[in-house]
């Protein structure tokens, strides 16, 4: 399973020489399974870089699941080049939301006055599968989704193949259960000895006080998560719209100062547009 980070960036995409290293794109992932499908997560603007590059590839397969209905993980849709070739075929799952909200989600985005060109002009082949209360799978990678914790609802997901996990949590609020979410310890267990956890870490404590019920986790609760669940490497998403690459490289090192006083190896860092994971 490789897993490549396309977007990072939580709320609104960023430009400019403070955001060169972690990226100012939002939510995009792309994971790839040793049995050939491609599976991408959210479709923030990251997404438009994803979509240059496999527009060059043979493959037209793509399986989409989506975390929640926020403008940040959905506004790279319509930019997604694949969508315009006839010869793409997209399965998008209907996690998190049953029936045809994921239709309907999907659809709104590119209704006019919001996009010049209409969902019914796009020319691949799109069909939505069943919704995915429980445990499912996409070729050879099983993909668990559990509630999260943030306005308006979501999911996060935990993938497994060949033996290694996968966690990927993000725009989920730690220190406050929102309606539909789980406790702490339910995430703790969910994510239990996970090889890669990438989780929110939007907040500094401080800026956390000031915005309790945003849906969102100061970074020493992700840290504490990642720590009491035994993962091997913890990885810092949905970095602040404000947090510059040197404010990042901070947060990862006070991190890191913690593990270290808890006499811990958990590997911490931040994550970033282009890194690559092979698990």
């Amino acid at each position: 399973m490789q897993i490549t980070c396309w977007g990072s960036r939580g709320s609104i995409p960023v430009s400019g020489n403070s955001y060169l290293r972690y990226g100012g794109d939002t939510t995009c992932l792309e994971i790839r399974a040793a049995s050939g499908e491609i599976i991408i997560v959210d479709a923030g603007t990251g997404i438009r870089r994803l979509g240059n590059r496999l527009i060059e590839e043979p493959q037209r397969l793509y399986h989409f699941i989506i975390t929640h209905a926020h403008w940040d993980h959905l506004m790279g849709f319509p930019f997604f080049k694949p969508l315009y070739e006839v010869d793409a075929v997209f399965k998008m799952h209907r996690c998190p939301f049953p029936k045809k909200f994921v239709e309907n989600m999907i659809t709104r985005i590119m209704t006019p006055p919001n996009f010049p060109v209409r969902y019914s002009a796009l020319k691949a082949e799109i069909s939505y599968e069943q919704a995915c209360p429980t445990a499912f799978s996409i070729g050879t990678v099983t993909v668990e989704p559990i509630p999260l914790s943030h306005p308006n609802m979501g999911s996060g997901y935990r993938f497994t193949e060949n033996g290694k996990t996968f966690v990927f949590l993000t725009d989920n609020e730690l220190g406050y259960t929102h309606p539909g979410g789980r406790s702490f310890g339910e995430y703790v267990r969910f994510c239990a000895d996970a090889d890669l956890l990438f989780h929110d870490a939007e907040y500094t404590p401080a800026e956390y006080d000031r915005q309790i019920l945003w849906g969102h986790s100061a970074y020493t609760e992700a840290l504490d998560l990642a720590l009491a669940a035994g993962v091997r490497r913890f990885g810092l998403f949905h970095h602040n719209q404000e947090r510059s690459d040197a404010q990042v490289d901070e947060i990862v090192q006070d991190c890191r100062r913690i593990v270290a006083e808890r006499n811990t190896h958990l590997d911490c860092f931040g994550v970033g547009a282009d890194m690559v994971f092979t698990l």
